[in-house]
């Protein structure tokens, strides 16, 4: 863990609603807890392009919802290691540190099997083709904004 990196246990000092980001290359999907920290909802998904423009869409978001702290999703192998995609999302993490001012904290958390339970979830709803596509991004994000939320309450 780098030296900036916040944890999520560190979110607990936090107040505030918390913004959960699905961090991709095409969309990023972001979800928003209620103030009591007990609830995630989806809010849709953004898709600037470029990692720097997402970073500063994802930042625009967070000012809007006036949150008190974001979690970035991780994507972690299934033995824990880490790759390319992970070395991206905290890249993307720091970048939208820094787009906050540092006034925000972010913090990392794991996302294994996030996306293969928004997908299972489509699957039994019979959500299929362009519907699809509109939601995955942002029921990912809910469902670890969700796995967040439920972690730093235990």
């Amino acid at each position: 863990m780098a030296e900036s990196e916040v944890r999520l246990i560190d979110l607990r000092e936090t107040k505030g609603r918390i913004l959960g980001v699905d961090f991709g290359d095409t969309r990023t999907g972001l979800a928003v807890s209620d103030i009591g920290r007990f609830l995630a909802s989806g809010i849709g998904y953004v898709s600037p392009g470029g990692i720097e423009k997402t970073a500063a869409a994802v930042a625009d978001v967070a000012r809007e919802h006036a949150v008190g702290a974001v979690v970035v999703g991780l994507p972690r192998n299934m033995d824990g290691s880490e790759g390319f995609r992970a070395e991206r999302c905290r890249a993307f993490a720091a970048l939208l540190s820094e787009k906050l001012g540092g006034s925000v904290p972010v913090a990392m958390i794991d996302e294994r099997l996030s996306t293969v339970s928004a997908s299972r979830y489509l699957n039994e709803t019979n959500t299929r083709g362009k519907q699809r596509k509109q939601v995955i991004d942002t029921l990912s994000a809910q469902i670890l904004l969700q796995n967040a939320l439920d972690r730093l309450k235990n």
